[in-house]
């Protein structure tokens, strides 16, 4: 298949099909030159590439260092050999195939394992490769496990993109979790709404079922990720407002990703469009040190100083953000930097003892993940 490049290169200037079509090969990318292709083949092969013409037509293809092209499309500098496929060792919370249990309140179901398209800085790219097993379509025994812990009160679809399953598939999941009385919140962690709005907007089935099992006492949260202001076209925002108006509450999460939001400028401007569209700022995450990320990271001081630069604009839901790193021990949240410390403190923990714990790190410009970081006594500080 080849991507006409005039008929996607503005995809909501007209009417246009309303169903995307998928791109699972470099050489369908005709914006691509064949030596483009040829170089970035064998970095397409360790690390799956799929896109869309919706999310290709966003692209503007003189510009080099266009964000979404960024994110979407290889580059060679995936192939250094760097950090870890699982960075955070998602492993050691892992209860059973497809079912993790990190913090009291919260169980993930790794439901599905594809996506609309894959980002380049996944840190779950591991489940997209061919030995991987990790998720799993039969949720039975994960259902079992939560109905089992009566501390679960949210539970979190993920994996992959729940939102590429079949609303027949969405409906039975939601339904088995509505009934486990103590499961009040049920989270959907999907980049759908950027990658293909039509599967919300042209789905009236799934639409309905949003507004079954999202209840005034219950709700259904989206976990959006959009990571650029130009993945909030119309079409994205349109979709935003069918889940709100269907009864889904909207929050946004994105990682601090080199070349596409390292920039306070740009970051606010996302900030202040998804809290004018009703789709908050929830987490900027610091990227993991995973497998083939290197060129998409950005040390710690470095995303702080731009994180703060960025909540100096747009009004206070713009600013509700917290800018943390989702480490093997927890959810951290850096709170401040000085001229000679970083400061610290957990907003979740792996373990009990940890939540809410604040400590301090010697400021290190080059670090990218806590365990770079020197931990400091606080009689140090002080000494």
């Amino acid at each position: 298949m080849n991507i006409d490049n005039s008929a996607t290169q503005n995809p909501l200037q007209d009417s246009g099909p309303k169903r995307v079509k998928y791109v699972r090969k470099l050489e369908q990318v005709t914006q691509l030159t064949a030596e483009q292709r040829d170089r970035l083949g064998p970095v397409s092969a360790r690390y799956v590439f799929r896109a869309n013409d919706y999310y290709l037509g966003l692209i503007n293809w003189e510009d080099p260092d266009d964000p979404i092209r960024q994110l979407i499309i290889p580059r060679e500098e995936e192939l250094t050999d760097w950090g870890a496929l699982d960075a955070s060792n998602e492993e050691s919370v892992t209860v059973a195939r497809g079912v993790q249990h990190k913090y009291t309140d919260t169980v993930l179901l790794l439901c599905n394992e594809v996506c609309g398209a894959y980002c380049r800085y996944c840190f779950r790219k591991r489940l997209f490769m061919d030995d991987n097993d990790e998720t799993t379509n039969d949720i039975t025994e994960g259902l079992a496990y939560i109905a089992s812990h009566p501390e679960v009160t949210n539970v979190l679809l993920t994996g992959g993109d729940p939102l590429l399953m079949s609303t027949r598939r969405l409906t039975e999941i939601f339904d088995a979790l509505r009934s486990i009385d103590h499961v009040q919140i049920i989270r959907i962690g999907s980049k759908m709404p950027a990658f293909d709005p039509y599967r919300v907007l042209n789905d009236q089935e799934l639409q309905s079922v949003f507004r079954t099992y999202s209840t005034p006492k219950q709700r259904i949260y989206l976990m959006a990720h959009f990571d650029h202001p130009n993945e909030l076209t119309p079409l994205a925002i349109e979709g935003i407002d069918s889940c709100i108006r269907n009864g889904v509450i909207c929050v946004n999460q994105c990682p601090i990703i080199r070349g596409i939001n390292d920039d306070p400028t740009v970051l606010a401007e996302m900030y202040s469009t998804l809290s004018y569209i009703g789709c908050s700022p929830y987490y900027l995450f610091q990227g993991r040190p995973t497998a083939g990320n290197q060129p998409y990271e950005v040390p710690i001081v470095e995303g702080w100083t731009i994180f703060q630069n960025a909540l100096k604009r747009g009004s206070g839901l713009a600013r509700r953000a917290r800018f943390c790193m989702s480490h093997e021990t927890g959810k951290i949240e850096i709170i401040g930097v000085d001229t000679e410390h970083i400061y610290l403190r957990y907003h979740q923990a792996k373990y009990a003892a940890d939540l809410s714990r604040f400590f301090i790190c010697r400021r290190d410009d080059n670090a990218y993940w806590l365990d770079q970081l020197e931990v400091v006594d606080r009689q140090q500080i002080h000494a």
